[in-house]
């Protein structure tokens, strides 16, 4: 079964993959005449609060729902995801990644300013956001069944299957194996178990508790996370910029990998971009559809945030602690293992408890946000009235995701994410030129304002 799921996510990881997400993310940065890269300061005045609504239908801030998506993007996709693509596509796959960030900034513009133009109402009558409403809103009834094959892969795939795994790994290698206890399939479900009961304190409690813990714990997150690496980067300033220009001749040369494919290069980047920054995947606008907000360009403009914090800056200064610490050359060590090699060497003796705070902290954010996703999908294709069963499925699977292995766990995640991203593609570049009328509007009345 480990090697169907294997076989199937490289499989539609490949040439068609990229054209949807890499292809069509282009096609939408020129549509928007680069408003990534023009309205990047209007979207941080955004943030700061300036002009939000209290009155405004939807459940969370726009702060919260920015904090939320950061929360269940900025974490072990920056950490370990960074080390299984140096692992498998070596120092150019980076390169590939700030490119799909860049895309994947006009990509979220246009989704999560989708998600509030379109929302709908669940069947408890609740006002509720993300792709398959903007589907069923915005394109009409007959696309319904892209809606459904959104939300059925959404239920599989946004389990938190392999934040599990890869804190179970990093508390085993930093507190339990120094200590001599043996790593047991016991041992394994013991801490499954625990994350488990950790995660329902949090995730029962619905999207507002789940949008006030991740809205305190992100800024301290990415803080520890930022000053950890930042001292590191320090240590070895003098080969920052032959790193960067190794990430960069790499991506066109494929060197690191064996046989110098490039075109192996571009997809590694592109996928593991996709699973740091989920730009075109559709989770998103699910949280920033239930964001306080009557302007759908204003929530777009905040979301496009996203990518660059995630992937731009906080995935670069990951991949520069392992490739300046040499680590990626010599262990044979995947996933978070090979970022706890790295910290260790940095910063012998703290290095791995600094690392380990941070996975724990990354790791249980990411869960509570992730729940939020599936439940959504899960309400949408089920019912108001049975979205919490959902719940509980997905805390079981906290427990076993501890358990089995990391090359099935990233493979049936990316599976299921190369499936959301079908309906939430089409429906992004169907639905396009409302959102470029809208935004055209809209920076007109800011301008007449001032």
């Amino acid at each position: 079964m480990g090697d169907i799921i294997i076989s199937f996510a490289n499989w539609i990881w490949g040439t068609p993959m990229l054209i949807l997400l890499m292809g069509g993310g282009m096609i939408l940065l020129f549509h928007s005449g680069f408003i990534p890269f023009r309205k990047i300061g209007h979207s941080i005045s955004l943030l700061r609060g300036k002009y939000d609504d209290d009155l405004a239908p939807g459940q969370i801030t726009s702060f919260q729902a920015l904090s939320a998506a950061i929360a269940a993007t900025v974490g072990l996709g920056n950490i370990s995801g960074v080390a299984i693509a140096i692992n498998m596509g070596g120092p150019g796959a980076i390169f590939w990644m700030w490119v799909s960030a860049f895309v994947g900034m006009a990509t979220k513009f246009y989704s999560c300013s989708l998600a509030i133009m379109f929302r709908g109402t669940d069947s408890a009558g609740v006002v509720q956001g993300g792709p398959m409403y903007v589907i069923e809103e915005g394109m009409g009834k007959k696309w319904k069944f892209l809606s459904i094959i959104f939300c059925v892969a959404g239920v599989m795939g946004l389990l938190a299957i392999f934040q599990a795994n890869q804190l179970s790994a990093v508390f085993r290698a930093v507190m339990l194996e120094p200590a001599g206890i043996e790593n047991t399939v016991t041992l394994r479900w013991i801490i499954g178990i625990v994350m488990m009961i950790l995660v329902a304190f949090v995730i029962l409690g619905g999207i507002k508790r789940i949008a006030s813990v991740a809205s305190r714990l992100v800024p301290f997150m990415v803080a520890l996370y930022f000053l950890t690496v930042l001292i590191i980067v320090g240590k070895y300033i003098g080969d920052v910029p032959d790193m960067l220009l190794k990430i960069i001749t790499d991506a066109f040369t494929g060197e690191a990998m064996a046989g110098g494919a490039v075109g192996s290069v571009i997809i590694i980047g592109a996928r593991r971009a996709a699973f740091s920054n989920e730009a075109g995947i559709g989770t998103a606008p699910m949280v920033h559809g239930a964001s306080k907000n009557r302007e759908p360009i204003r929530e777009g403009l905040i979301a496009m945030l996203g990518p660059f914090i995630d992937t731009v800056v906080v995935c670069t200064l990951t991949a520069l602690v392992i490739m300046l610490t040499g680590v990626w050359q010599s262990t044979e060590a995947d996933g978070v293992r090979l970022t706890l090699h790295a910290f260790d060497l940095a910063l012998p003796g703290i290095g791995r408890y600094l690392l380990m705070t941070a996975v724990l902290i990354f790791a249980l954010s990411t869960m509570f946000t992730y729940s939020y996703y599936g439940h959504k999908c899960f309400n949408y294709l089920f019912g108001a009235d049975k979205a919490d069963y959902y719940n509980y499925f997905y805390l079981i699977t906290i427990a076993i995701g501890a358990v089995i292995s990391l090359d099935v766990v990233v493979s049936f995640v990316d599976g299921m994410y190369a499936i959301m991203a079908i309906p939430t593609m089409i429906s992004t570049i169907y639905l396009a030129p409302k959102v470029k009328g809208a935004a055209k509007e809209y920076f007109a009345r800011i301008k007449a304002e001032r």
